[in-house]
């Protein structure tokens, strides 16, 4: 079976040895390899003022908070992602208020966004749901006309692009995610970028206890709360060598997903999800739109490759009950949905065989 989803490492030769220095470094928890990465991470993907963290939901966490949401605000959200994106809102103690999304898409609709503001609204998530970028400049003129804080969900989008920017640069927060089966795997860690550096300080508090790391325990006076959000240095490590083999891989999502794009479009019955010309996916997923997406996941199991709308729209958790709400929009596209697999490990012969498959279904 052709995997939908698939764990990526370095080479043994290669990895192992940087592994086995920082496990008898005599330091293996948060350090050097933390900032190391950090600093590379930034460089690497032209972030600002980033921060390791033990996941992206702990950087989601962190980026609401330091957004100032907390009991009682709003966040304007969307259904189609992972369940982690709405749970980390209720963390504060705030309300999910669904905006529809673009059918066309998955991704949040700004215009529904803005119907939905209300003086309540302390910030707005946008997912890039399976790494096509959302309409940013819309969000991002919303987001300062009304004066509320614009946070990137990037766990599906490293290595996209918009505008000429790399995606988690356009917020006031971005956050990525390093978990198993992402573009790039630490085996689970995350980044939180950090538009203005005004935030750096409580962003380090959040993440360690409420205190910072290197000043005596004995000297500390912890003023607000904090988790244990860290990344650790055998995380950073494993990151530090997967940035020198990235590009690589974001290449191949990238080649399959328009390879894809090109022949979908001229099979009739078929559609795939479109952002607007500024933007550059990274294809994490490849989504497929047909109103017959039932029969071609049938037909693609039954030849070996794995297809499935892979998530469940947030909405229908009884958790998030108290947001219900319509939303035409997620309804038309999640019924025409189906992901199929894009990524490295897909070769030249495969995608065609796919793409056999489908046009004779």
């Amino acid at each position: 079976m052709i995997p939908i989803v698939k764990v990526s490492f370095p080479p043994k030769e290669v990895l192992m040895p940087v592994l086995e220095a920082v496990l008898y470094s005599g330091q293996v928890a948060e350090g050097q390899y933390v900032y190391d990465f950090e600093e590379k991470f930034a460089k690497h993907f032209n972030m600002p003022n980033v921060l390791g963290m033990s996941s992206g939901t702990a950087a989601l966490h962190a980026a609401l908070v330091l957004a100032g949401v907390g009991a009682g605000d709003e966040v304007i959200s969307t259904p189609m992602t992972a369940e982690p994106t709405n749970t980390s809102i209720l963390y504060c103690g705030a309300k999910v208020v669904w905006a529809d999304v673009d059918p066309l898409s998955g991704n949040i609709d700004p215009e529904s966004v803005r119907v939905n503001i209300t003086s309540k609204t302390k910030a707005i998530v946008a997912v890039h749901y399976a790494g096509y970028p959302v309409r940013l400049a819309e969000l991002r003129a919303i987001a300062d006309e009304y004066g509320i804080a614009l946070i990137e969900d990037c766990a599906h989008a490293l290595g996209a692009t918009y505008a000429g920017k790399g995606i988690g640069a356009i917020g006031d927060f971005g956050l990525f995610s390093f978990q198993a089966i992402k573009h790039m795997t630490t085996i689970d860690g995350g980044v939180l970028s950090i538009a203005d550096e005004k935030h750096i300080t409580a962003a380090k508090k959040f993440r360690w206890f409420g205190m910072l790391k290197g000043v005596p325990r004995t000297e500390v006076d912890i003023q607000s709360i904090g988790y244990k959000y860290n990344m650790s240095n055998v995380t950073g490590a494993i990151g530090l060598v997967q940035l020198d083999h990235i590009n690589s891989i974001l290449d191949k999502h990238k080649s399959n997903g328009h390879y894809y794009d090109q022949q979908f479009s001229s099979i009739a019955g078929i559609d795939f999800a479109r952002c607007d010309p500024q933007a550059g996916p990274s294809y994490w997923l490849y989504t497929l739109l047909s109103d017959h997406s039932t029969d071609i996941e049938k037909a693609l199991n039954e030849a070996g490759v794995a297809a499935s709308k892979l998530h469940k729209p947030n909405n229908l958790h009884t958790i998030f009950s108290d947001s219900k709400k319509p939303l035409p929009g997620l309804d038309a596209f999640y019924k025409r949905l189906l992901h199929i697999p894009c990524g490295w490990w897909v070769s030249d012969e495969e995608r065609e065989r796919i793409v056999d498959i489908i046009k004779r279904g």
